[in-house]
Formats: structure tokens, sequence, C-alpha cells
């Protein structure tokens, strides 16, 4: 059965390539195509709203996805945990189409080599005294850090915490404000923007007498689509929020439960 793909932000950047992408397959269809300004009414009859439009507007679009039963890929920045709680709120009342429920996936990236860069990051964090993220982008960014940033220092901090790792050492004490970064749950995250970048990162990590470098480029905003077809696949078979896309791609995100 074909699933009916509808695009909010989809004269944006990331949002003409979501559709390129859901029109280039078989098995979704691309239905209502909306950007700022227009009637979300237009998104009935949709199974499944991707949405890349921009902070200030993706909670209302939820907000209506979910009244109205649809589910929702998102890939939006600016989700906090407050955010993420609202949405929860939203999606326990849900009745979908079906009468089981709205699936919600938001994801600070749709990148399979950028989820993997976060994965190996969380797995190497145990093992090494100091973490620090280099996030670099396009100066058209919105928000610092970026979302996939602000995500890998979570998920490095608990991995971190769980294996019983003492804070980073930082003797820093004269410092030019910014200098040494955002401190994202005691990790360091340095942003650049800069023309002619679209999405980089590199986690660094190091130990006494060695480094690690895992580092992750996208080069094309295409680089995005194989994710956000996987998760429009997806999310209407798993309702309630989703964070990431892990889970979609079969990775498990419990390194630090593991560390001996």
């Amino acid at each position: 059965m074909t699933t009916t793909v509808a695009v909010l932000g989809a004269r944006g950047r990331m949002g003409s390539e979501v559709c390129r992408a859901v029109s280039g397959v078989d098995d979704l269809e691309l239905g209502a195509q909306l950007d700022a300004g227009d009637d979300l009414a237009a998104l009935a009859g949709a199974d499944v709203v991707v949405d890349f439009t921009h902070p200030d507007a993706v909670m209302d679009n939820l907000q209506h996805c979910i009244a109205h039963g649809i589910h929702a890929v998102v890939g939006t920045t600016g989700f906090t945990t407050e955010r993420l709680d609202r949405v929860r709120g939203w999606l326990d009342s849900a009745e979908g189409p079906d009468g089981r429920g709205v699936g919600v996936v938001v994801a600070a990236n749709f990148s399979v080599g950028a989820v993997l860069m976060m994965h190996f990051a969380e797995q190497a964090a145990q093992f090494y005294e100091s973490v620090e993220i280099v996030e670099l982008h396009h100066p058209d960014k919105a928000d610092a850090p970026s979302g996939t940033a602000t995500t890998t220092a979570r998920r490095v901090a608990a991995a971190r915490s769980a294996a019983g790792r003492p804070a980073i050492p930082d003797a820093t004490v004269h410092e030019v404000p910014g200098a040494r970064g955002a401190d994202v749950e005691g990790v360091r995250v340095h942003g650049v923007r800069l023309r002619g970048l679209v999405a980089h990162q590199e986690v660094l990590l190091g130990d006494p007498g060695e480094t690690l470098t895992i580092r992750h480029d996208s080069f094309d905003r295409v680089s995005f689509m194989p994710g956000v077809l996987a998760a429009a696949r997806w999310v209407a078979d798993h309702r309630g929020l989703t964070e990431g896309i892990d889970e979609i791609l079969g990775l498990h995100t419990d390194a630090g439960a593991d560390a001996s």
C-alpha cells in the first residue's frame, strides 16, 4: 500500500529535497507541499507529514498533525526537553485514523553517516578522559550549537556518567567569552559558520598518548534523504514519540550501561 507523504517547508532547501526524494520512490506518494503562510487544512488526506520548517513554526505544525491523526517526521531544529515533553503530552491523548494513536519521529539528523558518528562517539566516550565537539555549518543556519552537536554532547555525557567517568579536565581560568565554546552537560561544543559548508561535525577524544577523531561530512542535502524516507515508512507502525533514527536503523544507544 502506498503511503501519502505531505511536506511542510516544501520550498526550503531541505523540504524541496524531500519532495524530490519522495517522488523518486514507488512506495511513497507525494501529497501536499506547503510552506510558510499556507493553510494546514491542506494536509488532510496525508498519512505522514515531513516537517523541515523553523523552530518558531514547528510546534504549531506538530500540534495540528497530532490533533488530526497524522503521523509526523520532524527534522526541524530547536527541540528542548520541554518541547519534547509537550509533544509526548499531545500524543498521550491522540487517536490515529485506526484508533491506535499517532507516531512522531523527531531527529537531530537523518544522515545515516551522522547517526553512526553519534553512535560511535557514544561508544568511545566512556574510554577517554577528554571529549570535545566541533560542528561546522553554512552561515544561514538559525541555531547554534546544531541539534546534532547538542544531541551528541548529551549522549556522550550520559555514556561517561554511566561509566563512572569524572568531569572532563580543563584548567582554563582566563578566557575571552566564548573561546571555550558552549558547555552542554559538561561537554564543550564549538560552532563554526562558514560559507561553502553544508553540515559537518567531528568528535575529538583524548587520553594520555593518543587521540581519536570521529568525523562526518555531509556535502549535499541528498545525504539526509535515505533516513527521511526510512522514517516516513516506519513511523505509522510505531506510535508515540521516537527521538532520532537509531532504532529505525537497528542501532542501540545504551553504550554506558554496558561499560565496566
